[in-house]
């Protein structure tokens, strides 16, 4: 036996690592990135800001600067904190890391893989929740579970990945106010949905808000957010690591994040793509497309495994749950550019005769 499989933990040894396709050369549709890079006339601006960045000292070990960027382009009130993680990972893993050794994580599903996949890096167990078959809450089942197994943590992404629509908002209320542990949304998607918790955070002081400028342009940053009440941020501010936003990230969120005109306009124009691409594949009766408030699309076609092969042969890659039990031939499609998304429906058109 090899020495890595005596000495590694099993709950490691037994999942797979999170696998990253290779894109090169390809029109990438598989990981809800925005298409969109900052614009070039900010370029030389920016450069010059990079390069004034002090990388031989330590960065703002509390990045105050870049929080304020945030409660401007968020419009996060000051009653509420901010806590910033190296991408939202980090901070789920670092509430997990809160709770006891054996303690519960509770997830509905199908939803964000990570969710799970922390629970089990950091030793403590992980319950899924199935959602129903319009893939909302089933809020009778979540009830009772909740009630049997007093999750320390609840995780809801509203809007839900990889589904794509928001739950019932009167169905969270409910769980927040049943629970005992702390309900966790993650509005990633934040910046493509009609609605959002920030305005009840302040009123449940077991809510938490989880938030990303990954998918709004800015997924090279990683750099994710928690807003919750001050006494909650503070305490999970003892588990951050130091340093963990580093200067590069910082200095470029405070020059790229304050373009907030800009950013609203690239999301309005992800949600027109959005709507016009969903009209289109609706006009495809081999396959379902379901609706979305978020910035992709996801898919249900007679076999994803070939449509996914096909798909990335003439380089489009999108991101395929064909042997998922909850997502059965479904595949997951970024909303891209206008020509990306012409090049994508093209196909289905062409592929579905």
């Amino acid at each position: 036996m090899k020495f890595i499989d005596t000495w590694l933990r099993k709950e490691i040894h037994d999942i797979q690592a999170y696998h990253v396709p290779s894109s090169i050369n390809m029109i990438k549709l598989d990981a809800m990135e925005s298409p969109f890079l900052a614009p070039r006339e900010l370029m030389p601006a920016y450069i010059e800001c990079l390069s004034e960045a002090a990388l031989n000292r330590y960065p703002d070990a509390n990045a105050k600067e870049v929080q304020q960027t945030l409660r401007s382009l968020m419009d996060i009130p000051d009653e509420l904190d901010i806590l910033l993680g190296n991408g939202s990972d980090e901070l789920i893993q670092l509430m997990s890391l809160a709770c006891e050794t054996g303690d519960t994580v509770l997830g509905v599903e199908p939803s964000f893989v990570m969710y799970e996949m922390i629970a089990k890096f950091t030793r403590v167990n992980y319950h899924g929740v199935l959602l129903d078959e319009n893939y909302q809450i089933n809020l009778n089942t979540t009830i009772d579970e909740i009630n049997r197994i007093k999750p320390k943590i609840i995780f809801i992404a509203y809007p839900n990945n990889p589904t794509g629509n928001s739950f019932n908002r009167e169905a969270i209320r409910t769980i927040i106010k049943e629970s005992d542990g702390l309900v966790v949304i993650d509005e990633a998607y934040y910046a493509y949905c009609k609605d959002s918790f920030l305005d009840e955070v302040v009123n449940y002081p077991n809510l938490a808000l989880l938030r990303t400028v990954s998918k709004i342009g800015f997924a090279g940053l990683r750099l994710g957010l928690l807003i919750a009440n001050k006494d909650t941020v503070r305490e999970l501010d003892k588990l951050r690591l130091p340093y963990n936003i580093n200067t590069l990230t910082q200095a470029s969120a405070n020059f790229l994040l304050k373009e907030k005109s800009h950013i609203l306009e690239n999301a309005r124009v992800i949600i027109n793509e959005r709507e016009r691409l969903f009209k289109e594949l609706m006009k495809i009766s081999s396959i379902a497309v379901y609706p979305s408030e978020a910035n992709f699309l996801l898919i249900k076609v007679d076999d994803a495994a070939a449509l996914f092969t096909s798909l990335k042969e003439s380089r489009i890659l999108v991101k395929s749950f064909a042997k998922h039990p909850q997502l059965i031939n479904c595949i997951r499609v970024t909303v891209g550019k206008p020509e990306e998304n012409i090049q994508f429906f093209d196909h289905l058109k062409s592929y579905y005769g």
